[in-house]
């Protein structure tokens, strides 16, 4: 007994959607949605870097976590490092 199915050619598609996605439409990236959010620069509040290292002065004290320590504790060395106030 033999099988016709390794003689079956795939039909080349020449008509149809051109898809990259498991079949649905591509679509773009991003929101169809023009205002999310409100994001121009006045209304975006960048803490400087000295109240930065306040903060995590303070989250230092009152956190218990061990990796939430050690990551505070790196930040406030790298900060102090860059200042040149470090010392070993």
């Amino acid at each position: 007994m033999t099988s016709n199915l390794s003689k079956i050619k795939p039909k080349l598609r020449t008509t149809g959607n051109v898809t990259g996605n498991f079949g649905r439409p591509k679509t773009r990236a991003g929101s169809t949605l023009s205002d999310i959010g409100l994001t121009k620069k006045d209304n975006i509040k960048v803490a400087l870097k000295s109240e930065y290292i306040k903060r995590l002065y303070v989250a230092f004290d009152r956190t218990d976590d061990k990796r939430l320590k050690q990551f505070i504790f790196t930040q406030i060395r790298d900060y102090l490092i860059q200042t040149g106030e470090w010392e070993s």
